[in-house]
């Protein structure tokens, strides 16, 4: 009778322990993922210190307001820029060539070459002159962003990213889109090993989306006056 008495003893021990294990188990979080205001953190200074890049811009569906309907181009952090959109006026979409050096724009449409105007007046329909400042662009649209979350981690051009959704700053994310729409969410993807901007999508209300990506990041860029 002692020896059942001392079983039983012993396998309620060993019960009291499993148990004990596996709630302390359950509490942890053995995966260990970043979390949204973190890794926006992290993408703030990385994008902070980025010297050039390329980017495609492209709208998918119609959003009111917003003339621009695709760009892509090169950029500096001195906020020089060149490359080519295509905007919509008058219900027509052209396509045009645009530099930008200094407070100067450098625009070039369908026929004829380029036409000097003060950088003033891209304001309105596409400067992407902002995008690497770390003041008013890319970084601070990091840094201002409301109610970030780690959406767990997917391949972006063959490399491995973090995906966050937030809530966009209205006057940050004008340095990327021109825009005043309220309401829009964001979502962005940032390299796991750089945690620099792969992409980043910003859907409306209305139900367009807008997507930026970004590549060739600090490679060579010259940028001159045509």
């Amino acid at each position: 009778m002692s020896r059942t008495i001392r079983a039983l003893a012993a396998l309620s021990i060993v019960a009291i322990a499993i148990t004990g294990c596996s709630k302390k188990n359950n509490n942890a979080n053995p995966s260990d993922q970043p979390t949204g205001p973190q890794l926006m953190a992290e993408g703030d200074k990385a994008m902070s210190d980025v010297k050039s890049a390329h980017f495609t811009l492209t709208v998918d569906g119609k959003i009111a307001a917003l003339p621009v309907k695709q760009a892509e181009g090169d950029l500096t952090r001195e906020g020089s820029a060149k490359g080519t959109a295509k905007v919509e006026q008058l219900g027509f979409v052209t396509e045009v060539a645009f530099v930008i050096v200094g407070q100067d724009l450098f625009l070039k449409g369908p026929t004829g070459g380029y036409q000097k105007m003060p950088l003033s007046v891209a304001a309105s329909v596409y400067d992407p002159s902002a995008i690497l400042d770390p003041d008013r662009g890319a970084a601070k649209l990091l840094r201002t962003a409301k109610n970030p979350k780690f959406e767990g981690k997917e391949q972006v051009d063959g490399k491995q990213a973090c995906k966050v959704s937030f809530e966009p700053d209205t006057t940050a994310l004008a340095a990327l889109i021109p825009t005043t729409i309220t309401g829009i969410k964001g979502m962005v993807w940032l390299y796991e090993d750089s945690k620099r901007i792969a992409k980043a999508e910003f859907t409306f209300p209305e139900g367009g989306k807008v997507t930026v990506v970004f590549t060739n990041y600090d490679a060579p860029v010259t940028i001159s006056a045509p």
